[in-house]
């Protein structure tokens, strides 16, 4: 069928059919297209609310960059699954999705002049300890996104957040739960034990050829190779354009001067303010009236900061008097800024009505901003003009790129038409390979495209993320098949090994506690094995074999004057017979900072908890569809 179209796409038909595409793209822009042509691809809805496939992008985009961050300096970006990663991400959404979901059912909200004020008061979006502008969009940048993006990240977090809480500070624990706790927590066990060693069995164990032809005969099914594609790919690199951008002192210069132009040397005001709200309980006339009375109290001498304190209904900016920064123009709504610009230095202004209610405005201090000298701006200026070459030049030939691998019948004309070389990668499966570029979902998604594979023709662009897209073309595609026995053989030894060297230690255990609880001491059955005697173990004793401590906290208190058994089945295979002699309540005194600080944390926990079930019921009832 592609061939077809390629056939067929220098005629007339196929000129009219672009000129409309041209038409469509200039008037409504490529959304309309795609929307009469394609449905929904959102990766997942849930009760009918659909999940972009931008958002999992981008959430893909910060968790990877996140895991790398954590990885430190010599972080290799190819030690990270993207498709493990993509499942997390998408699971996560999912969550917060129906998460938000219940937060919103409930009637809870998050106001944007609460968001406002956490923006402006995060440390990370300060400079010498005031709200720059320049700063939040730059950290904002560094991380992928936009102010816009990251007020509603925001909001679904307080959102939630808030529903959360409201769980993990109702949730509360009796006073004789935390002595039962206490006492389970510190108490102590009495034991002896022995270990069964496992390596004389895994030395005598051996797999015969018969056991292992029949295993392979039933369970043939199972061992199938991955189905797998080979590929040769052109890649197109945007950082790679970059380096051959030469930028000159005559463009620095013209830079610069566009600079001057278009810098804005805004006057910043550094302000503070009370805030009286419209609620249900106070109507505008009523919040009027008392920023008016606000207002004639400070004319009489009170500090505007003392009554920001105790009656500005912004807590943020309350605890810190009102104050809210130095900003620029534009920060603020339209009636704040004209109202701010509009007062001298240290004047409060007359209640100034906006959506949040009425605002007694002070004017704290004013600063100007400088254009930077040549000098200041030259290394900023070079990088952004390298940087928008690169990038004019990258779209260029990301366009000639897609012309001309479309009609090129292999990847040799297009890679010598962009001087890019042909890499090969493959034989790999659908979790793809280790490298950044196989690891790609989106690579794999074209990889494994049933007509590319069936047609052998060229992809269209792939773009791997902002700056880097690939063409490929598939070389060679193999189905799965079944191995042979001779390709499985180590695997199935290395499986049969451990299934009987399993099935004979436990033989070996059932024996000896049989003898056990019929009344034999542990000395008579453990032969030659040495017994180990242990006294007041505690549940987190860093000298006792992790599987062996487990096991004695499992077992049941033994009666006055028995001993209780059980087994424990080491790391290595082989299994500590453990004789349970005694259970020593622990002490449960506990000061009265002690039994609330204990009660604080396992009503936290229980809130967790409560909350961890009320998002499973909501997962269970809610209707979530995946592609």
């Amino acid at each position: 069928m592609l061939q077809s179209i390629r056939d067929n796409s220098q005629g007339i038909v196929a000129k009219i059919i672009v000129g409309l595409i041209a038409v469509t793209f200039a008037l409504f822009g490529v959304e309309s297209l795609v929307s009469l042509t394609a449905g929904s691809n959102a990766p997942a809805t849930v009760n009918g609310t659909e999940i972009s496939q931008q958002e999992l992008l981008r959430g893909v985009q910060l968790q990877r960059r996140q895991m790398l961050s954590q990885m430190g300096e010599n972080a290799d970006p190819t030690l990270l699954d993207d498709n493990l990663i993509s499942e997390m991400v998408l699971n996560s959404l999912i969550d917060q999705t129906v998460l938000l979901q219940s937060a919103e059912g409930q009637g809870l909200a998050f106001s944007d002049r609460m968001i406002d004020q956490m923006i402006v008061s995060t440390e990370a979006f300060q400079v010498n300890g005031k709200f720059d502008r320049n700063q939040f969009e730059l950290v904002l940048r560094n991380a992928g996104l936009t102010p816009m993006m990251y007020r509603q990240l925001l909001r679904r977090e307080k959102l939630t957040e808030q529903e959360s809480m409201a769980y993990r500070v109702s949730a509360f624990t009796l006073p004789h739960e935390v002595e039962h706790v206490v006492a389970l927590d510190r108490q102590t066990r009495d034991m002896r034990y022995f270990t069964l060693d496992a390596a004389p069995v895994r030395e005598a164990v051996q797999v015969s050829e018969e056991a292992l032809a029949d295993y392979y005969a039933e369970h043939q099914s199972e061992y199938m190779t991955e189905e797998q594609v080979e590929i040769e790919y052109l890649l197109l690199d945007q950082a790679v354009l970059a380096e051959g951008v030469e930028i000159t002192s005559a463009d620095l210069q013209a830079a610069y001067e566009d600079l001057k132009n278009t810098y804005v040397a805004q006057e910043l005001r550094h302000a503070a303010h009370i805030l009286i709200e419209i609620t249900d309980d106070r109507n505008a006339a009523g919040a009027l009236a008392k920023a008016q009375d606000l207002a004639e109290r400070i004319k009489s001498g009170e500090a505007f900061a003392d009554l920001a304190r105790t009656e500005s209904d912004d807590p943020v900016s309350a605890e810190m008097g009102g104050d809210l920064g130095t900003n620029e123009r534009g920060v603020f709504s339209p009636e704040f800024d004209d109202a701010l610009f509009s007062l001298n230095e240290n004047t409060v202004s007359e209640p100034v009505k906006t959506e949040f209610g009425y605002h007694l405005i002070k004017l704290l201090g004013t600063e100007k901003a400088t254009v930077p000298s040549f000098a200041e701006a030259e290394a900023d200026l070079r990088e952004n003009l390298r940087q928008q070459r690169a990038e004019e030049l990258y779209v260029e030939a990301l366009e000639r790129l897609a012309d001309i691998s479309f009609s090129a019948g292999d990847l040799r004309e297009p890679a010598e038409a962009l001087s890019l070389t042909i890499e090969t990668a493959g034989p790999f499966g659908r979790a793809g390979a280790e490298d950044d570029i196989t690891s790609s979902p989106r690579l794999l998604a074209t990889a494994f495209d049933p007509e590319l594979i069936k047609e052998g023709l060229n992809s269209t662009p792939v773009e791997l993320d902002s700056g880097r897209s690939v063409v490929l073309r598939i070389t060679a595609y193999h189905e799965p098949r079944e191995q042979t026995l001779d390709e499985v053989r180590d695997q199935l030894v290395a499986q049969l090994q451990e299934q009987q060297i399993e099935a004979e230690m436990d033989q070996r255990a059932a024996a000896l506690l049989s003898q056990l609880e019929a009344g034999e001491t542990l000395e008579s059955v453990a032969v030659e094995a040495e017994i180990k005697t242990q006294a007041g173990v505690t549940r987190n004793q860093r000298d006792v074999v992790a599987e062996i401590r487990s096991k004695l906290f499992e077992m049941a208190k033994p009666k006055s004057d028995q001993t209780n058994f059980g087994k424990a089945v080491l790391l290595d295979g082989s299994v500590a017979i453990i004789a349970l002699d005694s259970v020593q309540a622990g002490d449960t005194e506990l000061s009265e900072q002690e039994l609330r600080m204990m009660g604080q944390m396992l009503s936290s926990r229980r809130g967790q908890e409560n909350y961890q079930s009320l998002m499973g019921y909501l997962k269970d009832q809610a209707e979530i569809e995946r592609l």
